[in-house]
């Protein structure tokens, strides 16, 4: 090959990589790991979730099939995330409505009743107390914060309706999805996480229920050092912001 066609060559490459790179937009979240859940619409009660990792320039899918997820029974409403949701008219996230935040949220926390988590999961987890609670009441200076309360200084009448410890198998695992945190909007939604789903058509309040078998496997796919977000869409919404908030 001659000096000038080899040269020629090397010069189209390191333009079209130039390009790419110049097209690139930056990420506006410092995610390396997502759960992704797409719904058919707002209203719908159920989808399917897969999880990804970055691998530096795109995101590669991590489960060999998709897992079915339950919502909320009223479907979806924007939820309080991490990053700004469109100003569209469509309904937020209110206490006790019955559905399931959409958006972008970070995962920082297990509970769960067990000692330990799973084998081969390794995250920050908290294993539930008896005196463990999360409450719900709008009213409460904790609204939609775990706290721990000190039976010493009197069991209060709210505990038994918002402790964490009820012994019922959907809470064995609790993934916090962070909605409505840093600081909490009294009234915008509390308690939402991931759990064990109760039965194929049981929809919850407002968490994102599924398989205990598959849930073990999202516990198991979640490492802290990748800051894992949890993003959930209907399917026109996410078409409009996968570009934006750089979504697999």
């Amino acid at each position: 090959m001659s000096p000038i066609r080899s040269g020629l060559i090397l010069a189209f490459f390191a333009a079209a990589a130039s390009a790419a790179f110049a097209q690139a937009p930056p990420s506006p979240h410092p995610a390396k790991q997502l759960l992704v859940s797409v719904a058919d619409s707002w209203g719908s009660k159920s989808g399917k979730l897969q999880g990804y990792n970055w691998d530096g320039s795109r995101w590669v899918p991590a489960f060999d099939r998709e897992i079915s997820v339950l919502y909320g029974r009223n479907g979806l409403a924007w939820g309080r995330g991490n990053l700004p949701v469109p100003s569209d008219g469509r309904t937020h996230k209110r206490e006790g409505d019955g559905k399931a935040p959409a958006g972008f949220f970070a995962i920082t926390k297990i509970y769960g009743y067990a000692r330990k988590l799973p084998r081969g999961a390794d995250f920050p987890y908290r294993q539930v107390s008896k005196w463990d609670a999360w409450p719900d009441d709008v009213n409460h200076p904790n609204y939609n914060q775990h706290i721990v309360i000190d039976p010493k200084k009197g069991v209060p009448s709210w505990f038994e309706s918002q402790k964490m410890r009820h012994g019922d198998f959907a809470y064995k695992w609790l993934i916090e999805i962070r909605h409505n945190a840093d600081p909490p909007k009294p009234g915008a939604g509390s308690a939402i996480f991931m759990h064990i789903r109760r039965g194929p058509n049981r929809y919850t309040a407002g968490c994102t229920s599924m398989l205990e078998s598959d849930l073990v496997k999202v516990i198991q796919f979640l490492q802290a050092d990748k800051k894992p977000h949890y993003v959930l869409l209907p399917k026109a919404e996410y078409a409009k912001l996968k570009g934006p908030w750089n979504l697999p």
